[in-house]
Formats: structure tokens, C-alpha cells, sequence
């Protein structure tokens, strides 16, 4: 069977601010599943990922609300929690989803860590911004009495800025393999993965870091062999120079087109496109097939050549 990685933006599952509570998320994990189990209904083995970011910036503002009351939570048991939340409600829509559909298929949840460098010179260098805005006094405060990086943030306050390094080794992949080849729709990876690092014995030890998801799931899909990777997204295909009056929505690129507009810049939103797109370049670098970018209302149709951006090889 063809087999894809279908990367799920954590964004996807809150429809605006009014509609963000967990069963808000899980009607809109409802609505992203009934579409996935169609393209398992068409033959597909399947790999599920999702991002977090919105998820785990409300287990940090609880905890921060919280403090002098409880103990505060730190960033990777954050990303724990929502790997088992996020995958919960996935897992168990699928498998309604597959129960009315006489689908024949177990699904499961895999709360992954990632390895990733503590060389890594994003670690000496946090730049992505988490939690609630601080006040000055505050902000340093915590940067000296808890070692947290702190930045302003465009003129609107101080806020904690943790770093994004590059996904290196997915701890749980010989389970993921093993679950995929078995038939089973595994559910991992969750927000990029927990970020861990290995000391000088090669123990692993969690660390506050933000990785970003679509590279991880990237990574996935070449260690499991995917045919395809499919980024699920907020727009039904990719523009070119977005956000201008030269925008231009795209059906079909090729690798090497994808590598000249991300090195012109300009053409992909480094806070929304740029990201995917890179992941896409490694997918392809490292092996994969073909790699498909739409929003999760059209991921059957989009498969099907109908809608989409699909990106190949030259």
C-alpha cells in the first residue's frame, strides 16, 4: 500500500478565538479525521503528526496563573500533554470514523521524544517566542532568578523566547515502524516531538525548546519510507509572492524551483509557507516521492490531483 505522512497544523484545530475550547478542538479534529479516514478507506497506510503551538501556549498561561498555588509545568512535559490531549481526540474520532465506515483498522497514540543537539546553534540563540506577555520588572526577574531568555516583542511587551533547533533522531521510530507495518494508523510526533538531549552518557533529559513540526514530520516520513508527505494547512494551495498584488496560487512545483524561491525570499511567508516549504525539500532531498500541501477540507481531493499543491521531483 502507499503510505503517506499527513502533518496537521495545531492551528487547525481551533476555527477562531471564540471556538478554542477542547471540545471546540475536538469537533475540528472530528472534521480534519472524517477526511483522513477516506484516504484510508482508498488504500493508503497513513502516519498522522500535528502541531501544538496554541495547545501549549494555554498549559503555560494556566501555569503561569497558577503560581504561588502549584507547581508550575515545564515546556517538554507541556508537549507530553498535548502529544496525549491532540492525539486522544484524533485517535478516538478515527476510530468512529472507521467503525461506521467497516473499516478494520486499530489506531494509536505514540507520545514521541525527539533527540536534538545541545550544540545546535539555535540553542545559543532562542528566538521563538512563548507564553504571556511580561512587564519589564518581571521579565528580568525570571531571566534571573530562572535563567529563562527574555526579548521584547515588537514594541508590546517582554516575553520568554525559547530556541527551535533541528530534529536529529526520532527516540520511539523502530515502535512507529513497527505499528505502520503492522496496519496500524499511528498518531506521533506531536508538535515536532518532545525535544530531549543526550547527556555524556546517553541518557535523555528533556529541554525547553520549541521543534518545528513540519520538519519533524518530514524526517517521519523519510525514516518510515512514506510515499508522500502531506502538509494540512490553512489555505488550499500554496501562493506565490503571497500577500501582494502579485500573488499567484500554484497547482505544481518542482524541487528545484521550491530551493530558487526560498533562496530569493519574498515568495513564501517565513512565519507560514517557509517553514513547510523547507520541510518539503528535505522530504524530497532525503528520499520521498512526492509532497502535497491544502487545508484539511480538501486532503482527499487534493490526493486525488484535484486541488492542492503538489511538489516533485525534477
Amino acid at each position: 500500500m502507499p503510505r503517506v505522512v499527513i502533518a496537521i497544523g495545531g492551528n487547525s484545530l481551533i476555527a477562531d478565538k471564540d471556538h478554542q475550547t477542547v471540545e471546540d478542538q475536538y469537533n475540528a479534529a472530528a472534521e480534519t479525521d472524517q477526511h483522513i479516514a477516506q484516504l484510508v478507506n482508498d488504500g493508503w497506510d497513513v502516519a498522522i503528526s500535528h502541531g501544538n503551538g496554541p495547545q501549549v501556549g494555554f498549559i503555560m498561561r494556566r501555569s503561569e496563573l497558577a503560581r504561588g498555588e502549584l507547581h508550575e509545568i515545564p515546556m517538554d512535559v507541556a508537549g507530553a500533554d498535548t502529544q496525549g490531549a491532540i492525539g486522544y481526540a484524533l485517535q478516538q474520532n478515527l476510530i468512529n470514523d472507521f467503525r461506521a465506515m467497516g473499516i478494520q483498522k486499530p489506531v494509536v497514540t505514540v507520545v514521541t521524544q525527539v533527540e536534538v543537539s545541545a550544540t545546535d546553534p539555535a540553542m545559543l540563540d532562542p528566538s521563538k517566542p512563548i507564553g504571556t506577555f511580561l512587564d519589564e520588572d518581571e521579565a528580568k526577574r525570571r531571566r534571573e532568578e530562572e535563567g529563562w531568555a527574555i526579548k521584547e516583542d515588537a514594541g508590546r511587551g517582554w516575553r520568554r523566547v525559547v530556541a527551535s533547533p533541528q530534529p536529529q533522531r526520532i527516540v520511539e521510530i523502530d515502535v512507529i515502524r513497527q505499528l505502520i507495518a503492522s496496519g496500524v494508523v499511528v498518531i506521533c510526533v506531536g508538535g515536532g516531538g518532545i525535544p530531549v538531549v543526550a547527556d555524556e552518557s546517553g541518557d535523555l533529559h528533556g529541554v525547553a525548546a520549541v521543534i518545528d513540526k513540519d520538519l519533524a514530520s518530514a524526517l517521519l516520513a523519510n525514516l518510515i519510507d512514506a510515499d508522500m508527505l502531506l502538509i494540512s494547512t490553512a489555505v488550499e494551495k500554496v501562493a506565490l509572492n503571497f500577500g501582494t498584488p502579485d500573488q499567484r496560487w500554484v497547482d505544481r512545483l518542482t524541487l528545484s524551483e521550491v530551493k530558487t524561491y526560498l533562496e530569493e525570499g519574498g515568495h513564501f511567508g517565513e512565519g507560514s509557507m517557509a517553514p513547510k516549504m523547507r520541510a518539503v525539500v528535505q522530504f524530497l532531498e532525503g528520499g520521498g516521492k512526492e509532497a502535497l500541501i491544502t487545508n484539511p477540507a480538501n486532503l482527499e481531493h487534493a490526493v486525488a490531483g484535484a486541488t492542492g499543491t503538489r511538489i516533485v521531483h525534477d
